[in-house]
């Protein structure tokens, strides 16, 4: 049979550009949780208290919290393509400089010289989540945002998972510097195909088909505002439903750096695992969280066909989050050490089930400065960083693990309650932004 060739099927470049982002999503958490999975090694041979490793962890939650905003601002202005490329440039060298210094120094100034690495691996880091987001709204339909931010978080949790998986076997034989060194160089591979394959914008990619472009236009993408003025920017910081949602990160991120940052730890001191077994326990959280991040992500867009934007977007977080805070209480007193890591796993996957609203939510009030608005947010998200890796570092190496996840416990009831005022289906209301995308 002779296949016409108006019946052949065009290419969609948008999915091509996204894959790219899901691939940078991979490499970003494993350079994140890099540290947390070498920290049992580190701790030892470099003479540090667990406190010095909140410290180091902070430092990266320090920079990489204080730039999210400003980050997402220049990202909107410089464009996605060289945003990305540099960020992750910079990235990749942070990341190598760390397993590295130990050779050259000792003491206060390896300290010192710790420090500064992880906090330039936040700087890099800052804007990739706002950015992504930017590139997503371009890209993708708006019915497809909260899908896409699923997938994109579950890409981030599936790096941390291969981070503990691939780290600890590595780290056993080659030791943890060699480790983290030639693991930190595989994303060049992925930055040179973005900058020359990316684009910021559909418009300015070549192979885009005119029927993509109608596609997008018909379904109401918007292209990021390069021209964010000082009033619009004033708008998003006054924005009562950007505020919500950022408070309500806020507290729900206190449970994510618990989860994210020491599982492996918790389960080796408090729960007596070996390393190689808590290794492969710590493995289980990040996959759970990738799972919940796509099942939450999906399942928010069909809500949100069933119920419409405004409860469709509500209805996962009000039932994820107090869901997580009762699966922290079933670790604190479970008698059972694999249960509790089963309770870990489905607590971090809850946990992350609420992404794709939290992060769709902003995109459909922000539109056209997604970037920016985004950035709120994850400033937001990262306080909880900023506020919970010291309590952590300090009430774990006290010995008081129990009393960090009741805190989480708190903390997601709080996250859960913000939701009731948060209304996604308000646009800001700007002269100069587009119209809301259609519901």
């Amino acid at each position: 049979m002779t296949i016409r060739p108006a019946a052949i099927a065009q290419p969609r470049i948008r999915w091509r550009i996204f894959s790219m982002l899901l691939a940078f999503a991979t490499c970003v958490y494993f350079q994140q949780r890099s540290i947390t999975v070498a920290a049992e090694r580190i701790m030892p041979e470099l003479s540090l208290t667990q406190m010095q490793i909140g410290w180091l962890q902070w430092a990266f939650v320090l920079s990489y919290a204080c730039l999210q905003f400003p980050g997402g601002i220049v990202g909107q202005r410089i464009g996605a393509r060289r945003a990305l490329t540099g960020m992750m440039l910079l990235a990749v060298a942070a990341t190598a400089v760390m397993p590295l210094t130990p050779w050259v120094m000792s003491g206060t100034v390896l300290f010192v010289a710790l420090f500064a690495s992880q906090f330039l691996l936040g700087v890099a880091h800052a804007p990739f989540m706002p950015v992504c987001a930017g590139v997503m709204e371009a890209w993708l339909p708006p019915n497809r945002w909260a899908l896409a931010q699923g997938l994109h978080t579950f890409f981030l949790q599936a790096g941390a998972g291969i981070a503990t998986a691939v780290l600890v076997p590595l780290i056993a034989l080659l030791g943890w510097q060699s480790a983290l060194f030639w693991t930190a160089l595989p994303p060049l591979a992925i930055i040179a195909l973005w900058y020359w394959y990316g684009r910021d914008t559909p418009r300015e990619h070549g192979a885009v088909s005119e029927q993509e472009l109608a596609e997008l236009s018909i379904e109401g993408s918007a292209s990021p505002d390069s021209s964010i003025s000082l009033a619009r920017v004033g708008k998003i910081l006054a924005s009562r439903d950007i505020l919500l949602l950022t408070l309500s990160y806020i507290s729900m991120n206190y449970v994510f750096y618990l989860l994210a940052n020491w599982c492996f730890l918790y389960l080796v001191q408090e729960r007596h695992f070996a390393t190689l077994e808590g290794g492969v326990l710590a493995s289980l959280p990040p996959f759970g969280a990738a799972l919940g991040a796509g099942l939450g992500g999906w399942s928010t867009e069909i809500l949100r066909k069933r119920f419409g934007v405004r409860w469709g977007y509500r209805l996962i977080p009000l039932i994820a989050l107090p869901m997580a805070g009762a699966l922290l209480l079933g670790v604190v007193y479970s008698a059972n050490a694999y249960l509790a890591a089963l309770a870990l796993t489905l607590a971090y996957g809850s946990i992350e089930l609420t992404e794709g609203a939290y992060w769709a939510s902003t995109m459909r009030i922000a539109q056209a400065d997604t970037m920016a608005a985004t950035g709120v947010l994850n400033t937001g998200g990262n306080i909880g960083g900023i506020i919970g890796i010291p309590i952590v570092a300090y009430l774990s190496g006290h010995q008081a693990w129990n009393a960090a996840l009741i805190l989480g416990t708190v903390a997601a009831l709080v996250a859960a309650g913000a939701w009731f005022g948060i209304d996604a289906s308000r646009p800001m209301a700007t002269e100069d932004t587009l119209a809301a995308p259609p519901a």
